[in-house]
């Protein structure tokens, strides 16, 4: 709309679209919620509070009106589903903008993985008519994460410097390689210089003291790896915006939430990273989160603004974040500030969402085409052998909720001088199989924390690599897992006694359905119903399965080379107490 034209509606010189009565509105600059507001809207913009004469009045009838909600940090291939269907959960919940990074699909396909995602959403920023979603993408900085793996591709610095050049860029996605950023890699530091002018995120769960402040003059200004509230006051004192994650298995809230207050508030960002397709449609996006925040006692207007003009404010994204003249007409409609619950979405200007779902002919998405990206020999059982080289072997501890692990060394059973699973102290052996080159490579471990007390279960969503990650109780039921993973062209698989239990194909990228969201959340319930009954009791095992495999979160990991101390930032062996 020319300047020209937002003067002449905001004075009410012109007829405007639509006119919101008897609102309370969520004025997220004044922390104040002003009663009985009208909100006037023309041409997607909001242009003016008050009376205007106008071609349709909605009254709200006393109902709450606050800023489409933003998630500043999320990774939508954990959504299992393209753009479209992930827009399909999340805009009944009031999210109307994102920040991704597409850095999971980047790690299997490289920068045409980017493109292929961009292409599911449609011209991306300025929102479109396909997908009514503000998409902004943070480009992924660490393909591969680390030089301990294997993943499908590789992207440089020179790779990204056209696309850094885009609008709907906000700049470098999280550095997770911190050993890199602190001994002036050059090729990492070329990252980050080329994003001069924009945002570059962080990924630097534990890192305190000169190695915080090295990483922090680096350039690089948030993190959303906090896990305790000592780390998260740290970094807030030293500059960093800090991102408050509750996803399906990290999750941060109630820990951290207490050291938010009215004067640090600013800074404080709610972000999903990752959920998965259960959670998205039963609980929502960032909707979730602050929800939560509100629960644990954190003020409605502050929980609010960490969603919308807190993210808006940071990256910058400008036009949205806010209710106010000249700002896009995204707008969610709230029964309470308690229940957070969603009745109508506006996206600018036009109703979009009703009563928890999106309105027919909203959304039409353009379906990802599958490829087969899975390249790897016929696997069999005597490949998960591992031969006792000691009584005792580093065990992978996983913790509830959280995507950090603990190293543990336990002595180990043994049959037949081959080292094996112990259900009996829910000792399960972990795999890491190579699928993207035909190396060969299969890393071989020890797990703890999973209860399953029968079979194998598998993924090839093994972040970041996405290499095939699989545990279980016999090797003959692992290599079966892994074949059904392999045969799907990508999915996760439960497999009991040579039988497959029940499983959910992704064949986009290994990533990925082609299915609609509804379809993938079904077949995950019955994944997870299997699981249960196989002895897990885990909340949400495949996305706790899929992080074993991340080598840049403490404390100890796996990938296809094999077990890495984190800390140490190596390769370690899998007897031995060091």
């Amino acid at each position: 709309m020319k300047i020209e034209d937002r003067i002449a509606f905001a004075r009410g010189d012109r007829t405007v679209d639509l006119l919101l009565t008897n609102a309370r509105l969520i004025n997220v600059f004044s922390g104040r919620i002003e009663t009985t507001q009208t909100v006037a809207v023309a041409h997607g913009q909001v242009v003016g509070f008050g009376e205007y004469p106008a071609k349709e009045v909605l009254d709200l009838k006393g109902r709450f009106v606050a800023p489409g909600f933003i998630d500043a940090h999320v990774h939508i291939e954990s959504s299992m589903v393209g753009v479209g269907e992930y827009a399909r959960a999340v805009i009944p919940h009031g999210v109307t903008a994102v920040v991704t990074d597409f850095h999971e699909i980047a790690n299997v396909m490289g920068i045409k993985g980017i493109h292929l995602m961009r292409a599911g959403g449609g011209p991306l920023a300025k929102g479109n008519t396909s997908i009514p979603l503000n998409l902004y993408v943070m480009l992924p900085s660490c393909v591969p994460a680390t030089p301990l793996e294997t993943s499908g591709a590789e992207i440089q610095a020179a790779d990204l410097k056209g696309l850094m050049k885009e609008e709907w860029v906000k700049g470098l996605g999280e550095m997770m390689n911190f050993p890199g950023v602190l001994h002036g890699d050059p090729e990492v530091l070329k990252k980050i210089k080329m994003a001069q002018g924009k945002r570059v995120d962080g990924h630097a769960p534990g890192l305190s003291g000169k190695e915080l402040s090295a990483y922090i003059a680096a350039g690089i200004s948030s993190d959303h790896e906090c896990t305790i509230r000592g780390e998260a006051e740290e970094k807030l004192s030293l500059g960093m915006h800090i991102m408050i994650r509750e996803g399906s298995t990290a999750k941060n809230l109630e820990e951290l939430i207490p050291i938010v207050t009215p004067r640090n508030a600013r800074r404080c960002l709610l972000v999903t990273d990752d959920r998965d397709p259960e959670d998205l449609v039963t609980q929502g996006g960032v909707d979730h989160c602050i929800r939560k925040a509100i629960q644990l006692g954190l003020d409605p207007i502050i929980a609010i603004q960490m969603a919308t003009i807190n993210p808006a404010r940071y990256f910058p994204l400008p036009g949205i974040g806010a209710i106010a003249p000249g700002y896009q007409a995204d707008l969610v409609v709230l029964e309470d500030l308690k229940t957070l619950t969603v009745s109508q979405v506006f996206k600018a200007g036009r109703l979009v969402a009703e009563k928890g779902k999106i309105l027919p002919g909203v959304i039409d998405e353009k379906q990802a085409r599958a490829e087969n990206t899975f390249h790897l020999s016929k696997i069999s059982a005597k490949q998960f052998q591992i031969k006792a080289m000691a009584d005792r072997a580093k065990v992978i501890e996983t913790i509830p909720h959280q995507i950090i692990t603990k190293k543990g060394v336990y002595e180990v059973k043994t049959q037949n001088g081959l080292a094996v699973a112990d259900p009996g102290q829910d000792i399960l052996k972990i795999a890491v199989v190579e699928r993207h080159k035909g190396t060969g490579n299969i890393g071989l471990g020890f797990v703890k924390g999973f209860g399953l007390r029968h079979g194998a279960i598998a993924s090839s969503v093994a972040h970041d690599s996405h290499n095939i990650v699989v545990i279980g109780e016999n090797d003959d039921d692992m290599a079966q897992a892994v074949q059904g993973i392999v045969e799907m062209h990508g999915g996760l698989i439960a497999v009991k006694e040579g039988k497959s239990l029940a499983s959910l194909p992704l064949p986009i990228g290994g990533l990925m359905s082609d299915q609609s969201i509804a379809e993938v959340r079904d077949g995950l319930t019955r994944l997870h119903r299997m699981v249960k009954e196989m002895g897990c009791k885990l909340e949400a095992p495949f996305m706790a399965l899929s992080f074993l495999a991340l080598p840049v979160i403490p404390e100890i990991k796996i990938t296809d080379k094999g077990l890495v101390d984190v800390t140490k930032f190596k390769i370690v062996p899998l007897f031995g107490d060091t």
